[in-house]
């Protein structure tokens, strides 16, 4: 069964950060970690994306987002949702 992976990203962003965050998209992609994204509002300050992957591909998928984040600077505009699955 696939597992679910969140991320929060904040919906205030200038065009240089919004191009990290859809490098970041396309990665999780082109790393075969998921097909599609999918964006849902969370509220008026966040956006939910979400995407399933394979469960012996969690792991690795958040460590890249962790990894990602961290290197390009993106905490406090993007983090990884905990969740139960």
């Amino acid at each position: 069964m696939n597992k679910t992976i969140n991320l929060r990203v904040k919906r205030e962003i200038d065009r240089d950060i919004e191009l990290k965050i859809l490098k970041l998209k396309g990665s999780l992609i082109t790393k075969g970690f998921t097909e599609i994204i999918h964006i849902a509002d969370e509220n008026e300050d966040f956006y939910l994306n979400s995407f399933s992957t394979s469960p012996e591909h969690k792991k690795e998928a958040e460590d890249f987002i962790l990894d990602y984040i961290s290197n390009h600077n993106l905490t406090g505009t993007i983090a990884l949702v905990n969740t139960k699955n």
